[in-house]
Protein backbone atom coordinates (compact mmCIF):
# COMPACT_ATOMS: atom_id res chain seq x y z
CA UNK A 1 0.00 0.00 0.00
CA UNK A 2 1.37 3.38 -0.94
CA UNK A 3 0.44 6.75 0.41
CA UNK A 4 -0.72 7.68 -3.07
CA UNK A 5 -4.16 5.85 -2.31
CA UNK A 6 -7.36 7.57 -1.13
CA UNK A 7 -10.07 6.08 1.08
CA UNK A 8 -13.39 7.80 2.11
CA UNK A 9 -15.20 6.62 4.53
CA UNK A 10 -18.92 7.98 5.69
CA UNK A 11 -20.40 7.94 9.20
CA UNK A 12 -16.45 8.25 10.05
CA UNK A 13 -16.98 9.94 13.35
CA UNK A 14 -18.32 6.91 15.64
CA UNK A 15 -18.81 3.13 15.92
CA UNK A 16 -17.57 1.22 12.59
CA UNK A 17 -16.76 3.81 10.67
CA UNK A 18 -14.41 5.51 12.69
CA UNK A 19 -12.58 2.00 13.20
CA UNK A 20 -12.52 1.31 9.47
CA UNK A 21 -11.41 4.85 8.71
CA UNK A 22 -8.36 4.48 11.46
CA UNK A 23 -7.75 0.52 10.10
CA UNK A 24 -7.31 2.27 6.89
CA UNK A 25 -5.43 5.02 7.79
CA UNK A 26 -2.86 3.15 9.67
CA UNK A 27 -2.51 0.77 6.71
CA UNK A 28 -0.92 3.68 4.96
CA UNK A 29 -4.25 4.89 2.85
CA UNK A 30 -5.11 8.53 2.19
CA UNK A 31 -8.34 8.51 4.12
CA UNK A 32 -11.19 11.35 4.52
CA UNK A 33 -12.97 11.08 7.41
CA UNK A 34 -16.81 12.35 6.48
CA UNK A 35 -19.68 12.28 8.44
CA UNK A 36 -22.07 15.40 10.24
CA UNK A 37 -19.63 17.02 12.81
CA UNK A 38 -16.57 18.05 12.13
CA UNK A 39 -15.82 18.23 15.68
CA UNK A 40 -16.66 14.53 16.02
CA UNK A 41 -14.48 13.74 12.88
CA UNK A 42 -11.59 15.82 14.11
CA UNK A 43 -11.95 13.92 17.34
CA UNK A 44 -11.57 10.89 15.66
CA UNK A 45 -8.46 11.62 13.92
CA UNK A 46 -6.94 12.81 16.59
CA UNK A 47 -7.38 9.89 18.48
CA UNK A 48 -6.11 7.83 15.78
CA UNK A 49 -2.05 9.25 16.12
CA UNK A 50 0.53 9.89 13.98
CA UNK A 51 0.41 8.16 11.06
CA UNK A 52 2.28 7.90 7.63
CA UNK A 53 -0.84 8.65 5.57
CA UNK A 54 -3.20 11.89 5.08
CA UNK A 55 -5.95 12.41 7.55
CA UNK A 56 -9.39 14.62 6.07
CA UNK A 57 -12.00 15.65 7.96
CA UNK A 58 -14.40 16.97 5.75
CA UNK A 59 -18.12 17.31 7.48
CA UNK A 60 -21.03 15.94 4.93
CA UNK A 61 -24.99 15.66 5.05
CA UNK A 62 -24.75 12.75 2.59
CA UNK A 63 -28.19 12.68 1.89
CA UNK A 64 -28.00 15.86 0.41
CA UNK A 65 -26.83 15.77 -3.28
CA UNK A 66 -24.99 19.38 -3.20
CA UNK A 67 -22.91 18.63 -0.04
CA UNK A 68 -21.82 14.73 -1.77
CA UNK A 69 -20.77 17.22 -4.46
CA UNK A 70 -18.59 19.24 -2.21
CA UNK A 71 -17.08 16.54 -0.50
CA UNK A 72 -15.80 14.87 -3.45
CA UNK A 73 -14.60 18.45 -5.09
CA UNK A 74 -12.56 18.70 -1.46
CA UNK A 75 -10.83 15.20 -1.95
CA UNK A 76 -10.22 15.33 -5.83
CA UNK A 77 -8.64 18.94 -5.04
CA UNK A 78 -6.69 17.71 -2.00
CA UNK A 79 -5.51 13.84 -2.86
CA UNK A 80 -6.27 14.33 -6.77
CA UNK A 81 -8.15 10.82 -6.99
CA UNK A 82 -10.40 8.25 -5.54
CA UNK A 83 -9.46 5.12 -4.86
CA UNK A 84 -11.85 3.66 -2.22
CA UNK A 85 -15.64 4.60 -0.72
CA UNK A 86 -16.44 2.69 2.11
CA UNK A 87 -20.48 3.68 2.17
CA UNK A 88 -20.98 3.23 6.00
CA UNK A 89 -22.98 5.76 6.98
CA UNK A 90 -26.67 4.69 8.14
CA UNK A 91 -29.54 5.27 10.27
CA UNK A 92 -32.22 3.07 12.11
CA UNK A 93 -35.23 3.21 14.25
CA UNK A 94 -36.88 1.42 17.39
CA UNK A 95 -38.41 -1.71 16.60
CA UNK A 96 -42.15 -0.56 15.88
CA UNK A 97 -45.03 -2.37 13.29
CA UNK A 98 -44.96 -0.83 10.25
CA UNK A 99 -48.26 1.55 11.21
CA UNK A 100 -46.94 3.30 13.74
CA UNK A 101 -43.44 4.47 11.83
CA UNK A 102 -44.08 7.91 11.36
CA UNK A 103 -43.40 8.66 7.15
CA UNK A 104 -40.65 11.27 8.12
CA UNK A 105 -38.99 8.51 9.94
CA UNK A 106 -39.32 5.82 6.38
CA UNK A 107 -38.08 9.45 4.52
CA UNK A 108 -34.90 10.13 7.28
CA UNK A 109 -33.84 6.34 7.35
CA UNK A 110 -34.16 6.13 2.84
CA UNK A 111 -32.61 9.37 2.96
CA UNK A 112 -29.33 8.00 4.68
CA UNK A 113 -29.23 4.34 4.28
CA UNK A 114 -30.13 3.73 0.61
CA UNK A 115 -30.44 7.45 -1.43
CA UNK A 116 -26.71 8.88 0.70
CA UNK A 117 -25.27 5.59 -0.51
CA UNK A 118 -26.48 5.65 -4.06
CA UNK A 119 -25.08 9.81 -4.10
CA UNK A 120 -22.02 8.98 -2.70
CA UNK A 121 -21.21 5.71 -4.98
CA UNK A 122 -22.82 8.27 -8.15
CA UNK A 123 -20.18 10.51 -7.18
CA UNK A 124 -17.09 8.21 -6.79
CA UNK A 125 -17.76 6.10 -9.57
CA UNK A 126 -17.69 9.56 -11.64
CA UNK A 127 -14.69 9.81 -10.31
CA UNK A 128 -13.12 6.52 -11.02
CA UNK A 129 -13.86 6.82 -14.23
CA UNK A 130 -12.18 9.87 -15.38
CA UNK A 131 -9.25 9.53 -13.11
CA UNK A 132 -5.63 7.82 -14.45
CA UNK A 133 -4.73 5.54 -14.10
CA UNK A 134 -8.79 4.71 -14.23
CA UNK A 135 -10.92 2.57 -11.16
CA UNK A 136 -10.93 2.28 -7.78
CA UNK A 137 -13.52 -0.06 -5.35
CA UNK A 138 -16.32 0.69 -3.75
CA UNK A 139 -17.33 -1.75 -0.66
CA UNK A 140 -21.17 -0.60 0.79
CA UNK A 141 -21.91 -1.54 4.33
CA UNK A 142 -24.95 -3.79 4.19
CA UNK A 143 -25.80 -5.63 7.75
CA UNK A 144 -27.22 -8.87 7.94
CA UNK A 145 -30.49 -7.33 7.93
CA UNK A 146 -29.84 -7.48 4.00
CA UNK A 147 -30.74 -11.14 4.46
CA UNK A 148 -32.97 -11.78 7.46
CA UNK A 149 -34.83 -8.97 9.48
CA UNK A 150 -35.10 -8.23 13.30
CA UNK A 151 -38.88 -7.80 14.02
CA UNK A 152 -40.06 -4.17 13.72
CA UNK A 153 -37.52 -2.95 11.32
CA UNK A 154 -38.88 -2.31 8.14
CA UNK A 155 -37.25 0.70 6.95
CA UNK A 156 -34.02 -0.17 7.92
CA UNK A 157 -34.54 -3.85 6.40
CA UNK A 158 -36.07 -2.45 3.50
CA UNK A 159 -32.95 -0.33 2.51
CA UNK A 160 -30.07 -2.79 3.30
CA UNK A 161 -32.36 -5.26 0.85
CA UNK A 162 -31.84 -2.46 -1.65
CA UNK A 163 -28.16 -2.02 -0.85
CA UNK A 164 -27.44 -5.42 -2.04
CA UNK A 165 -29.10 -4.42 -5.27
CA UNK A 166 -26.73 -1.17 -5.63
CA UNK A 167 -23.84 -3.53 -4.76
CA UNK A 168 -24.47 -6.31 -7.88
CA UNK A 169 -25.71 -3.70 -10.45
CA UNK A 170 -21.86 -1.36 -9.59
CA UNK A 171 -20.49 -4.60 -9.62
CA UNK A 172 -21.51 -5.26 -13.29
CA UNK A 173 -21.37 -1.19 -14.51
CA UNK A 174 -17.92 -0.86 -12.93
CA UNK A 175 -16.67 -3.69 -14.92
CA UNK A 176 -15.60 -1.06 -17.61
CA UNK A 177 -13.95 1.20 -15.75
CA UNK A 178 -12.11 -1.26 -13.34
CA UNK A 179 -14.16 -0.50 -10.79
CA UNK A 180 -14.78 -3.37 -7.99
CA UNK A 181 -17.83 -3.38 -5.88
CA UNK A 182 -18.07 -5.50 -3.17
CA UNK A 183 -20.48 -5.78 0.32
CA UNK A 184 -19.70 -6.09 3.69
CA UNK A 185 -22.92 -7.40 6.18
CA UNK A 186 -22.00 -7.45 9.51
CA UNK A 187 -23.78 -8.53 12.69
CA UNK A 188 -23.90 -7.36 16.10
CA UNK A 189 -19.95 -5.56 16.05
CA UNK A 190 -20.22 -4.13 19.43
CA UNK A 191 -20.47 -0.24 19.06
CA UNK A 192 -22.31 1.99 20.88
CA UNK A 193 -25.02 1.70 18.53
CA UNK A 194 -25.22 -2.26 18.95
CA UNK A 195 -24.83 -1.79 23.30
CA UNK A 196 -28.54 -2.76 23.11
CA UNK A 197 -27.79 -6.24 22.21
CA UNK A 198 -25.66 -7.08 25.26
CA UNK A 199 -28.26 -6.24 27.54
CA UNK A 200 -31.87 -7.46 25.65
CA UNK A 201 -33.26 -6.67 22.37
CA UNK A 202 -36.32 -8.27 20.53
CA UNK A 203 -36.41 -11.60 19.29
CA UNK A 204 -38.51 -13.24 16.49
CA UNK A 205 -40.14 -15.07 18.81
CA UNK A 206 -41.25 -12.57 20.87
CA UNK A 207 -38.90 -12.76 23.91
CA UNK A 208 -36.39 -9.95 24.37
CA UNK A 209 -33.04 -11.23 24.91
CA UNK A 210 -29.33 -10.39 24.98
CA UNK A 211 -27.09 -11.33 21.77
CA UNK A 212 -23.49 -12.22 21.51
CA UNK A 213 -21.45 -9.69 20.15
CA UNK A 214 -17.79 -9.10 18.35
CA UNK A 215 -15.11 -6.68 18.51
CA UNK A 216 -15.63 -3.96 16.09
CA UNK A 217 -12.08 -4.22 14.94
CA UNK A 218 -12.68 -7.47 13.32
CA UNK A 219 -15.17 -5.30 10.91
CA UNK A 220 -12.46 -2.68 10.68
CA UNK A 221 -9.92 -5.90 9.60
CA UNK A 222 -11.94 -7.17 7.00
CA UNK A 223 -12.59 -4.03 5.37
CA UNK A 224 -9.01 -3.55 5.03
CA UNK A 225 -8.32 -6.84 3.80
CA UNK A 226 -11.41 -6.04 1.12
CA UNK A 227 -9.68 -3.02 0.24
CA UNK A 228 -5.94 -4.61 -0.51
CA UNK A 229 -7.18 -6.55 -2.76
CA UNK A 230 -5.72 -6.00 -6.77
CA UNK A 231 -8.91 -4.29 -9.22
CA UNK A 232 -8.91 -8.28 -10.74
CA UNK A 233 -10.32 -9.27 -7.44
CA UNK A 234 -13.31 -8.79 -5.74
CA UNK A 235 -15.04 -9.51 -2.17
CA UNK A 236 -18.26 -9.48 -3.76
CA UNK A 237 -20.12 -10.39 -0.12
CA UNK A 238 -18.52 -11.03 2.94
CA UNK A 239 -20.60 -11.66 6.67
CA UNK A 240 -18.64 -10.73 9.68
CA UNK A 241 -20.46 -11.31 12.92
CA UNK A 242 -20.60 -12.47 16.16
CA UNK A 243 -20.06 -16.74 16.06
CA UNK A 244 -23.14 -17.57 18.41
CA UNK A 245 -25.54 -14.18 17.61
CA UNK A 246 -29.42 -15.36 16.16
CA UNK A 247 -28.68 -15.13 12.44
CA UNK A 248 -28.48 -18.55 10.81
CA UNK A 249 -32.13 -19.88 11.65
CA UNK A 250 -32.82 -16.74 12.97
CA UNK A 251 -36.77 -16.89 13.99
Amino acid sequence: MTDQKTAIVTGAGTGIGKSVATALLKAGWNTVFCGRRKPVLEAAIAEAGKTDAKALAVACDISKADEVDELFKAVTSTFGRVDLLFNNAGMSYKSTPIDEIPVEVWNDIVGVNLTGSFLCARAAFGAMRKQKPMGGRIINNGSVSAYAPRPGSVPYTATKHAITGLTKTLALDGRPYDIACGQIDIGNALTDMAHAMTVGVPQANGTIAAEAVMDVQRVADAVVHMASLPLDANVLFMTVMATKMPFVGRG
